[in-house]
């Protein structure tokens, strides 16, 4: 039985994490968080996976909202982790997929045999806030972290900020659904990563300035755990501020004609 993470509700509004769908697939598949948001009858999925998660985070959402009746699906970037079951949530709803126009001509290539027609909503560069229930979710700019059309869905009810690749780390699903208990021990699962996937220097800076000035109680990545509470997300915000990463490491070394055989 999946064990979906209750972030937050107050009765009227609800945030809900799955992170251990990831199970039907290759061991070597990359674990992968999703999320539900519901208000006042209306619901909306973040980044809600592949194939491999659909059947799984289909049943197991109803405990919490008609599926049938979803509104959006929210995507950060069009990787296949993110976005690769769309044919699926668009055939089976009615719902409208929300991604950066940057990628609202790519992601009908998910949908062979699905109609795309008036079920995207491409998202400019500066972002928006997306009407949901009695409120709105706020569509932030989070370009090149890592994704050249990226953002992120902060939500000011529950002060959830999801951030996609941002934050990320890589473990067990096991212990996915929890909040980050020690945020020092918890960089070397992180570093690696974000050195890899996160453009720049520059791109980290003017993200974190951006995100001082939200009320954020909780940052919550696509993969691994989550940062609750102010003192724990100031520190994340401080660390990546000031992380080199990308093209920062870039140097003549990786850009060498190849020699040996793979």
């Amino acid at each position: 039985m999946f064990a979906p993470t209750e972030l937050y509700n107050d009765g009227k509004h609800i945030c809900i994490s799955f992170s251990d769908l990831v199970t039907d697939g290759p061991s070597e598949a990359v674990q992968a968080n999703q999320f539900l948001i519901v208000d006042d009858g209306h619901a909306a999925l973040v980044d809600p996976g592949g194939n491999m998660t659909y059947h799984a985070l289909y049943m197991t959402m109803s405990r919490y909202f008609p599926p049938k009746q979803l509104h959006y699906v929210l995507a950060s970037h069009a990787d296949p982790d993110i976005i690769a079951s769309l044919a699926r949530w668009l055939g089976g709803t009615d719902c409208q997929l929300v991604i950066s126009t940057i990628w609202s001509r790519f992601v009908p290539h998910f949908c062979t045999g699905t109609k795309t027609e008036g079920r995207i909503v491409g998202v400019k560069d500066e972002g928006g806030l997306l009407p949901l229930g009695r409120g709105a979710i706020t569509l932030l700019p989070a370009h090149f972290l890592h994704s050249e059309g990226n953002f992120q869905f902060y939500d000011p009810v529950s002060k959830i900020l999801f951030s996609g690749d941002l934050g990320a780390s890589l473990l067990p699903p096991a212990v996915c659904g929890q909040p980050v208990a020690d945020f020092n021990r918890h960089i070397r699962y992180m570093e690696g990563f974000h050195r890899r996937y996160m453009v720049s220097n520059k791109v980290c800076r003017l993200w974190a300035r951006m995100v001082r000035q939200l009320d954020i109680e909780m940052i919550v990545p696509q993969h691994g755990p989550f940062f609750k509470g102010k003192a724990i997300c100031n520190q994340f915000i401080d660390w990546i501020e000031d992380l080199n990463c990308g093209v920062d490491l870039m140097t003549e070394a990786n850009y060498m004609v190849p020699q040996v055989r793979i």
